[in-house]
Order: structure tokens, then C-alpha cells, then sequence
């Protein structure tokens, strides 16, 4: 249980790293973190609407990264 927590935070992390290095934006840890498990959520909506999923580590972390991107994005315009 504590350590799929810590997985998760760490995986949410990275997403939201990769996803502030590639659109410029920079934040801090906790923001990265909240980035990319907010991202993963909002990734899995917007690629499930038009038929894509991610399976695995891998697919969950891309997943996570394009929804973080959205993320960032949508912030930006506010």
C-alpha cells in the first residue's frame, strides 16, 4: 500500500517534470508532482475520448505527460 503511494507520487513526478520541460514552464516539486497526477487523470479523459489508451508504465507515464502538458497549457491561458 505505502509503497504503490510512493510509486505513484514518484511516476506523478516525473510526468510533470517531462511535461514542464517540454512546454518551458518551470515549477517546483510538489507542483510537478500534483501536475502529473492531475495530469494522468485529465490525459486519460481527453485520449479516451478519442480512442487512445495507455497501458503499463509507460503508457501510463505518456499518458500522464500529455495530460499534464494540457494542464499547463489551460493554466497559461488563464
Amino acid at each position: 500500500m505505502i509503497l504503490g503511494l510512493l510509486w505513484t507520487l514518484f511516476l506523478g513526478g516525473l510526468a510533470g517534470w517531462i511535461a514542464g520541460k517540454l512546454t518551458g514552464s518551470e515549477g517546483g516539486m510538489v507542483r510537478n508532482i500534483i501536475l502529473g497526477l492531475i495530469g494522468g487523470v485529465v490525459g486519460s479523459v481527453v485520449l479516451g475520448i478519442i480512442g487512445i489508451e495507455g497501458h503499463g508504465l509507460i503508457g501510463g507515464t505518456i499518458v500522464s505527460v500529455v495530460g499534464a502538458c494540457i494542464l499547463i497549457w489551460i493554466s497559461r491561458k488563464f
